[in-house]
């Protein structure tokens, strides 16, 4: 080759150059040659550890783009640990072992606490970012009978909430990926998947005993659905079976950890997916009794919001029963990556406590209660003195109207806001329109004096809005309609409707 191009080159440069090119070729080749052969090698040692471990396999399939995620990194490591799970879960593993891995576990809890998690049997619905991450608290404090229900799959986009997902396992089941990643870390625990939507109508055997319906019930349900059908079905399904469930409310457009409180769904605020599941169980006569992982962060300028949806999404059908909120999808609410671990870590932390009776509280809307106290006494002053203004004896005046309903109005109707103005802070309840036959109280049960105020009559605003409202208004006789923007009347009318429509399920 070399004499050829000699022969071929005149100049001596020119001779040299073709040489280096060549040379270049021949290094190439020869690089790439060996890179073919290493991924020859991988191929063929990550299929025969398929075959070692019984899975059937296609080994064309690494050619195919989506099936990829089957081959990356699973290999031998990943065929070890199942086998060693394998092996654990029959009980051929040292309980020494498992003694000094849970160690920590066991000062904290002693060891009355540790042995009544490693008998208790728990059932995780949904497993995106906090049900991966509940799991995973549950299964590494000890909790050794896990099962683990949800139809979805891995996608690219939900690892930067999962607990446990790595690019390997896109586009397979999350039950099967979590069991597979913990399996790593806790070998002995016991899993049961069910790669299924949440059904109703399959309640009996979704959340039967353990074995597949024979043996022990749940201790425990963890609800961290997101699809608000199926959410009312599991919680209407363990409240009427007497079922222990805690459920997450939403974590989407969420950011402050100091937020995250537990307590009961009938107390928690500032969440349109909590709002939406309270009126739908309400409904179905559920009003109170299921603890619920929620945030009270309020909304703000500068904050994340849901986003609208795009003209081709219209165009699929009817969106309005798509999402928690109108013309909203769940899959586009805004998720920071540390929310939905923290709701996840919540609710474990929530069952450890109430599983091992460790001394613990739960609520977070104490503050709220007393400000529904102080809109309570505030509405009754004010009724006081417009029926006053009459020259009516207002000594003893009784409202027909509760600081329940007072929550329900403020919570559930007007989101925690003002309607006029969308403030979240110093609220009050007001009429909204002048009374039609004045502010006399009802004296028709002797010795007794009611206000005739009626919720539906009712509208949320600042105290500094009231104050005005109630001299123009309800003084001075304006009309709303023509004192308020149509923008601001339209929403009224809107939440007095919705009042209107549930309160008949209260």
């Amino acid at each position: 080759m070399a004499t050829w191009l000699q022969r071929q080159m005149p100049s001596h440069q020119a001779q040299i150059a073709g040489t280096a090119v060549l040379s270049g070729i021949a290094v190439a080749g020869a690089v790439f040659g060996i890179q073919a052969l290493q991924h020859q090698f991988a191929k063929d040692d990550h299929v025969s550890s398929k075959a070692s471990s019984g899975t059937d396999y296609d080994s064309e399939k690494v050619h195919d783009k989506d099936a990829a995620a089957n081959w990356l990194p699973s290999g031998k490591e990943d065929g070890r640990a199942a086998a060693l799970a394998r092996r654990a879960q029959h009980g051929d593993y040292d309980q020494e072992l498992i003694q000094e891995q849970l160690t920590r576990t066991n000062s904290f809890l002693k060891s009355e606490g540790l042995q009544i998690l490693q008998s208790s049997f728990v059932v995780i619905v949904g497993l995106g970012g906090v049900g991966s991450h509940c799991t995973a608290a549950l299964a590494r404090s000890g909790v050794s009978h896990l099962r683990l229900i949800d139809f979805d799959q891995v996608t690219l986009s939900s690892l930067n909430r999962h607990a446990v997902a790595t690019l390997a396992d896109v586009g397979t089941p999350k039950v099967s990926c979590v069991r597979k990643r913990l399996e790593a870390v806790v070998p002995w625990v016991q899993w049961e998947c069910f790669n299924e939507v949440w059904r109703q109508d399959q309640g009996d055997r979704l959340l039967g005993g353990w074995g597949r319906g024979e043996g022990k019930k749940p201790d425990y349900v963890v609800d961290a659905i997101d699809n608000i059908d199926s959410k009312v079905a599991l919680l209407q399904y363990c409240h009427g079976k007497r079922i222990k469930v805690v459920s997450s409310m939403g974590a989407g457009c969420k950011s402050d950890p100091t937020r995250v409180y537990v307590g009961d769904i009938s107390g928690s605020v500032e969440d349109p997916l909590s709002r939406s599941t309270r009126r739908r169980l309400k409904m179905l006569g559920v009003n109170d009794g299921i603890p619920v992982v929620y945030s009270i962060e309020k909304p703000g300028p500068g904050k994340a919001t849901l986003l609208p949806l795009r003209e081709e999404e219209y165009q699929k059908g009817s969106v309005s029963e798509l999402g928690v909120l109108p013309d909203f999808r769940a899959r586009i609410l805004p998720v920071l990556g540390t929310m939905p671990a923290i709701f996840g870590y919540t609710a474990a932390n929530f069952i450890i406590l109430e599983l091992t009776n460790y001394p613990h509280e739960i609520g977070g809307a104490k503050g709220r209660e007393k400000m529904y106290e102080s809109v309570l006494q505030d509405l009754l002053a004010l009724e006081e003195k417009l029926a006053r203004a009459e020259g009516e004896d207002v000594r003893g005046l009784r409202l027909p109207i509760t600081k329940t309903d007072v929550g329900y109005l403020i919570e559930e109707i007007f989101r925690g806001q003002s309607v006029v103005s969308g403030l979240p802070t110093r609220l009050a309840l007001v009429r909204w329109r002048q009374a039609k036959n004045g502010y006399k109280p009802d004296t028709s049960v002797d010795g007794q004096k009611c206000s005739r105020l009626r919720l539906g009559e009712l509208v949320c605003m600042t105290k500094e809005e009231v104050a005005v409202h109630e001299r123009k208004v309800l003084r001075e006789g304006a009309r709303p309609d023509d004192m308020y923007e149509a923008e601001v009347v339209q929403r009224v009318q809107e939440r007095l409707r919705e009042e209107e429509f549930y309160d008949r399920y209260r």
